[in-house]
């Protein structure tokens, strides 16, 4: 029996503590794990606990973070509670991992820590890695800030070893600005914790001797297409309302409330920006600074639930709104912006004709100053006032030396 540690109600963590209390308060059984920048504490924690009595599971270090998944792969598929963490060119080298994951229905919690992808090498924070497994299968779910990384880890583990959804889960959080940034986090007790996510019930698990099962099979055109459907069809239509359940639940035992999209300022909102990670607590501080100083009905919208995407949430958080800037922490290479892509698609088929214009921002740490925000709702003013854009689609927010922008 693993030993109880005992926390203040307060306590002052970065993000990667607090994920790595929340591994420790669920009893994880298998954490396999290689090191890389901004995780590597996360890993390198719960492996202290380990050793320390804190927890019965065991800690795996592998060869890479393609052994890593892999061997969590095979814990999830043998019946135990499994999570690593892992960062940027880590993650990318997990991402075939990630679609067997998936595929295989295993109830995986990875921890990513949001870092660039190179080259050029960069150890700092942007949400490449984080768009990257978008089409991966698996729930992604956003935090702000150390609080959120601790709270959202136990709502992964509750919705993602569901019997209903079977479906591994993200928790993400940005490089440094959350994982090496200390706040207070209010605690739960090990015992309250592990009770809300409750005791692991494995399904078709490999030693279930009297029950055998295949895990990794190979289907061609004959069944292929169906397992793929029956997989959309679960993180589309149980994996929603699950999370919903699970965060009305957790604001019942402690207070916090968490939605599926979040919105700030929204009721009469003319226009808004739309972000993840660290961003949006900014973008609400200066939201407000817009109406106090400036006359403009600015809000903010931040995404918790970026997969499976809030189609109908978000078209109802921008309803009323008359321009949107869709903020992108990750250059698309190409074309526009993910969240632009994805709001685009959202507002397509509804009554909104909300001017929608792209940012690309804070690539590779950049930081996105309060003086970056006053222009951008200044600049969707200036797009309601005139109902169409008056500045190119796309703009690169940020940039040293001339403007660049497309479109």
């Amino acid at each position: 029996m693993a030993d109880t540690m005992e926390l203040r109600d307060i306590e002052v963590w970065d993000g990667n503590m607090a994920a790595s209390q929340a591994l420790r308060q669920v009893q994880v059984d298998v954490v396999a794990a290689y090191p890389i920048t901004p995780s590597t504490p996360i890993v390198e924690n719960y492996g202290n606990f380990t050793a320390n009595g804190y927890v019965d599971g065991e800690f795996v270090m592998t060869e890479s973070e393609h052994g890593a998944m892999s061997c969590c792969i095979g814990a999830a598929a043998a019946g135990g509670r499994v999570a690593t963490a892992t960062s940027s060119q880590g993650f990318a080298l997990m991402v075939e991992t990630l679609y067997s994951a998936s595929g295989m229905r295993l109830p995986i919690v990875l921890n990513v820590v949001n870092r660039a992808l190179g080259a050029p090498l960069n150890v700092n924070g942007d949400h490449s890695d984080m768009y990257l497994g978008r089409d991966s299968g698996w729930i992604q779910l956003d935090s702000y800030c150390p609080q959120n990384a601790y709270d959202l880890n136990f709502i992964a583990f509750k919705v993602s070893e569901d019997h209903d959804v079977r479906l591994p889960a993200m928790v993400h959080q940005d490089g440094f600005m959350t994982s090496h940034t200390a706040q207070g986090v209010h605690t739960l007790t090990d015992e309250v914790a592990y009770n809300f996510v409750g005791e692991y019930k494995p399904m078709n698990d490999m030693l279930d001797l009297d029950h055998p099962v295949t895990h990794g099979v190979q289907t061609e055109e004959d069944w292929h297409f169906e397992h793929k459907a029956r997989q959309q069809h679960a993180l589309m239509t149980a994996v929603i309302p699950k999370i919903q359940a699970a965060f009305d639940e957790f604001e019942k035992l402690t207070g916090r409330r968490y939605n599926i999209v979040e919105s700030y300022d929204m009721e009469d909102a003319e226009v808004a920006v739309v972000c993840m990670g660290t961003s949006v607590e900014t973008a609400r501080e200066v939201a407000e600074e817009m109406r106090a100083n400036h006359g403009i009905k600015a809000g903010v919208v931040g995404i918790r639930v970026f997969r499976p995407w809030p189609l109908e949430q978000i078209a109802e958080a921008l309803k009323n709104v008359k321009a949107i800037g869709a903020l992108d922490r990750s250059s698309p290479h190409g074309t526009v912006g993910t969240l632009y892509n994805e709001i685009s698609g959202s507002l397509f088929n509804t009554d909104t004709k909300a001017v929608l214009t792209n940012y690309i921002y804070g690539l590779g740490g950049r930081d996105l100053t309060k003086a970056h925000l006053v222009s951008i709702f200044t600049e969707l003013k200036a797009n309601v006032d005139a109902g169409k854009p008056t500045t190119p689609l796309q703009q690169y927010i940020g940039l040293r030396g001339p403007k660049l922008s497309f479109f």
